[in-house]
């Protein structure tokens, strides 16, 4: 498996849902709570290219969106590929 890194907040509904399904795939993944922390969140949004809502998803260093990105992209089946090693 590919490394995953979701920045989340706290009370996010999209979120929550994100890390059900990675969970749900037993995906082991780095969860960063970027919701209260200024530097966190810029380099959330930096490394998204300018991606500011919560959560924001990278495989590995490739930045996927959001909960609904991931979402049509477990609909379409291109999510396990993307994980896979």
């Amino acid at each position: 498996m590919k490394s995953v890194t979701i920045y989340t907040r706290a009370f996010c509904p999209y979120c929550v849902r994100a890390i059900m399904l990675l969970k749900k795939k037993s995906v082991n993944f780095k969860k960063i709570d970027a919701g209260m922390n200024a530097q966190l969140r810029r380099e959330m949004i930096q490394r998204a290219n300018g991606g500011s809502s919560y959560p924001q998803i990278f495989i590995d260093q490739m930045h996927i969106g959001g909960c609904d990105e991931m979402m049509a992209l477990e609909r379409a089946g291109k999510l396990d590929a993307l994980l896979s090693a």
